[in-house]
């Protein structure tokens, strides 16, 4: 099947077709097997079919569409739709009780860790892209152990390591250090760098990494080559086929998402996703698998979203993926405000970023680098926490230890480690 899009006809169940951006194939479809690539044109569905649902579904339709199966594209279109809006609260009942179904009450909170600013890749959005003019940085291993340090004194055990995409300044060996200099500090740490092959992720997971993010970012292609025209980023298949590399290698958390306003249709994105993350789970199925619809806000980029998703239909695209995605978790950052995210802990969110700092050194030393995008939501971890407490809801600081036998940081022999919210040291794991 044709990854171009066909012009959309009327089906049963559907307004009568209008012309729809030209978006992106789905890359993942019902027939997709474990051997298969994302490029395969099996993973591939009727993607204008799906189009046109997303933007002209009828009533009827959006109310038979409810109650989905689970990976229900069709269903997910139809809820995405415009006329879906009106069934906003009736969604949003059926994501609390999705939620609550699958994943209790646990709200698990982490914080990113920026290790550099360096960039090879001209993203035409990003505030680290190369040709801005800002002082570039890399922390020393050192300074990056004083950054998770700051974060655990505030009770936080996930940490996300990210960069920009410069392999000379944060290339395999110096990502190795990283985890194993965190090893005794931090029990889940995973990382948002630039695309590796199966082999150095290897390495990275031997080391200590837990899990792996690479948002898409946008899966129209055309639309992807406009805002990547330079660097190693611009190769849309092979950012595509990392997170497969990545749970070859034993990564055991995925973590993909699109940002929200960079191509005009952004429904076709949010179909695309789930229809990726419904693939990562059949093929690499004893990983965890999370999304996440970051919206553009604003960096030193001066980038300015093509469309504007409100906050309705934000909460619209949430809910829908988690009454069609039972058992894939949702990440919502700090780009968003306050009140929507207390509001959104209670419908469906399962993942919640706590007192950001998006530029390197910025927790030891704030405003001394260039933040990679504008951060919305500044709460400490601690006030999060009551947030989530206040929704009813459990924050969830700490859920793993290291495997294997523990050492104290004394070095005397013993178990180590800590339960309940992780705010003790979990020691180190003796080899």
């Amino acid at each position: 099947m044709s990854e171009t899009a066909r012009p959309a006809t009327a089906r049963p169940g559907t307004a009568p077709a209008r012309p729809v951006p030209a978006g992106p194939a789905t890359p993942a479809g019902p027939a997709a097997g474990p051997s298969a690539g994302p490029r395969d044109p099996r993973h591939l569905h009727d993607a204008a079919e799906l189009r046109a649902l997303a933007h002209g579904a009828d009533p009827g339709t959006v109310r038979r569409s409810l109650d989905p199966g689970p990976g229900d594209l069709r269903a997910l279109a139809a809820l995405l739709s415009p006329a879906a809006l009106p069934h906003l609260e009736d969604l949003a009942r059926r994501a609390r009780s999705t939620t609550l179904r699958r994943f209790g009450r646990t709200v698990r909170l982490f914080a990113p860790l920026y290790l550099s600013n360096h960039c090879l890749s001209t993203c035409t959005y990003c505030g680290f892209a190369r040709d801005l003019p800002l002082p570039r940085r890399t922390l020393t291993h050192e300074e990056v152990r004083a950054q998770a340090q700051a974060l655990t004194a505030q009770g936080l055990r996930h940490l996300l390591l990210v960069s920009g995409e410069h392999r000379g300044q944060v290339g395999p060996d110096y990502l190795v250090e990283c985890l194993l200099r965190l090893r005794d500090l931090v029990p889940s740490v995973s990382v948002e760098t630039q695309t590796w092959t199966e082999p150095v992720y290897e390495r990275l997971v031997r080391a200590g990494l837990e899990g792996v993010v690479h948002y898409q970012e946008t899966y129209d292609r055309g639309r992807y080559r406009q805002v990547h025209p330079s660097g190693w980023k611009r190769d849309f298949d092979r950012r595509l086929e990392a997170f497969d590399a990545a749970g070859r290698a034993g990564a055991r958390r995925l973590g993909l998402g699109v940002l929200l306003g960079l191509a005009e249709d952004w429904r076709s994105d949010v179909l695309a996703l789930a229809a990726h993350a419904s693939r990562l789970r059949r093929v690499h199925w004893r990983t965890e698998v999370t999304v996440s619809l970051p919206r553009i806000t604003p960096s030193a980029s001066g980038f300015r979203p093509v469309t504007r998703v409100s906050d309705a239909e934000f909460v619209q695209a949430l809910t829908a993926l988690r009454v069609v995605l039972p058992d894939v978790g949702i990440v919502l950052s700090t780009r968003e405000s306050a009140r929507l995210r207390d509001g959104l802990i209670r419908i469906g969110v399962t993942h919640l970023s706590a007192g950001s700092r998006t530029e390197p050194g910025g927790y030891t030393e704030p405003g001394a680098a260039r933040e990679q995008f504008a951060v919305v939501d500044d709460r400490t971890p601690a006030q999060v926490a009551e947030a989530i407490v206040a929704a009813g809801r459990e924050p969830v600081f700490q859920d793993a230890l290291p495997l294997g036998r523990m050492v104290p940081p004394d070095g005397t022999e013993g178990t180590g480690g800590t339960g309940g919210t992780g705010r003790g040291e979990p020691g180190r794991t003796k080899e």
